[in-house]
């Protein structure tokens, strides 16, 4: 049954709203004069292949992709692309097992890492646009929504300033992804095991606010806030709020180990001695935990995406609230990246995955995935990033509406500030 809710217009465009926000001018959506329309979400329009592509153009986005699986030694890359909130590419290459040499369908699953954010992101805002959460809630404590659900009172200093807020944008006060990241320790431990153990033995390392560090175990912890105000699993809720509205039905929660593998998920390859079945991907379920397609996170993007209310399953003001740059780090919004251009991205990165979702200020939307990953990360996180705007770039349709969107001095296009860690 497709959901009903109230729907607003969001007759500015995307783009110019980002640009308002970073000039530091304020910032207002009009509405609709009248409120209350009702509008029916379903999946975007079936993918067509012969509108606007060649069969020219098609071998050379090709030649592209085979080109970045020759550089990186990868198995398998799986690529979607929409525009106009229509599908207007999807294309997988390689094979799922080196073993089975089985092709590679554009229907297997893979990890997708850190993509995940904007997912939990979009579960957090869909609960403040219901009146169940704001994100000035504080987190833990007291008067926090976890209370003292985890770990040992008194908290350590500063752990009960920490808000829903905070950890949306990377900026509570610690616990970010370098050596000690909470969440590649104790593999054993189970969520509430492990949040308990890193507020008993990792003190923040500054005030919540200050400094952008980005936190695995900050959105790990959103999820945990997820379940105690819906009283569901994460991923169940998940499930039926977010990606059911957008059409999406495949996507779960991976599991840890090879004999763990869903219905046509690929194998995973290390390189450089990382293995990728010697981590608890199932507990990162609300940071990174994902399996998914490529169309199905540019369907997801696609229904968020702030372009047109008849798709999005957020409200406009909601968008523009989860888009906007935070106020330590001006490239990171709510589970997004963000750019002075108006794009959105995240990438995500695990041994064996390095993912990609982007949605871009002339209304395309486009997700690669692929089954290795090679150190140092950001060379390969840049050249996956790169690939798919060369690729959009083969095609003539598209040349005109892609080009408001490049950079100056050939500036990397989305992720300019690759640098940040993944």
């Amino acid at each position: 049954m497709p959901r009903l809710v109230a729907v607003h217009s969001f007759d500015m465009r995307r783009r110019t709203a980002l640009k308002n926000i970073f000039c530091g001018t304020a910032f207002s959506i009009p509405y609709l004069a009248k409120r209350g329309i009702l509008a029916t979400f379903s999946p975007l329009p079936t993918f067509s292949f012969n509108d606007e592509i060649d069969t020219v153009e098609r071998k050379a986005m090709a030649s592209v992709a085979e080109d970045f699986m020759r550089n990186f030694d990868a198995p398998a890359l799986s690529v979607a692309i929409a525009h106009n909130g229509r599908f207007v590419y999807e294309q997988a290459f390689g094979v799922t097992s080196r073993k089975t040499r089985e092709e590679l369908t554009a229907s297997c699953l893979f990890r997708i890492a850190s993509t995940s954010k904007p997912i939990t992101s979009a579960a957090i805002f869909d609960l403040i646009e219901k009146g169940r959460l704001r994100s000035e809630d504080k987190v833990f404590g007291e008067h926090g929504i976890l209370r003292g659900d985890y770990g040992r009172r008194p908290y350590r200093q500063w752990v009960e300033q920490i808000t829903i807020d905070h950890l949306l944008t990377h900026t509570g006060g610690g616990w970010n992804n370098g050596p000690d990241d909470p969440m590649f320790s104790n593999p054993g431990m189970n969520h509430a095991e492990l949040i308990s153990w890193t507020l008993n033995s990792q003190p923040l390392a500054n005030p919540p606010g200050t400094v952008f560090a980005y936190s695995n175990f900050g959105y790990c912890v959103l999820g945990r806030v997820i379940e105690k105000v819906t009283r569901q699993s994460y991923s169940d809720h998940v499930r039926n709020t977010i990606l059911s509205p957008c059409g999406i039905t495949d996507m779960r929660i991976a599991g840890n180990t090879i004999e763990d593998r869903a219905a046509r998920e690929v194998t995973y390859y290390g390189q450089n001695g990382e293995n990728p079945y010697g981590m608890n991907v199932t507990r990162m379920d609300s940071h990174g935990g994902w399996l998914a397609t490529p169309s199905d996170l540019v369907q997801f993007a696609a229904h968020i995406d702030g372009f047109d209310s008849k798709r999005n399953i957020l409200k406009a003001e909601t968008i523009r609230m989860m888009a906007a740059p935070n106020n330590v780090n001006p490239n990171y919004a709510r589970g997004w990246r963000v750019n002075p251009k108006g794009h959105w991205w995240h990438l995500g990165s695990l041994p064996g995955t390095t993912a990609i979702v982007v949605s871009t200020s002339s209304d395309f939307c486009w997700a690669a995935l692929t089954n290795t990953r090679r150190q140092p990360e950001e060379e390969m996180d840049g050249a996956l990033d790169q690939m798919v705007w060369d690729m959009v770039l083969k095609v003539n349709a598209w040349r005109a509406a892609i080009a408001q969107d490049v950079l100056p001095h050939g500036e990397e296009r989305t992720a300019f500030c690759l640098s940040y860690p993944r």
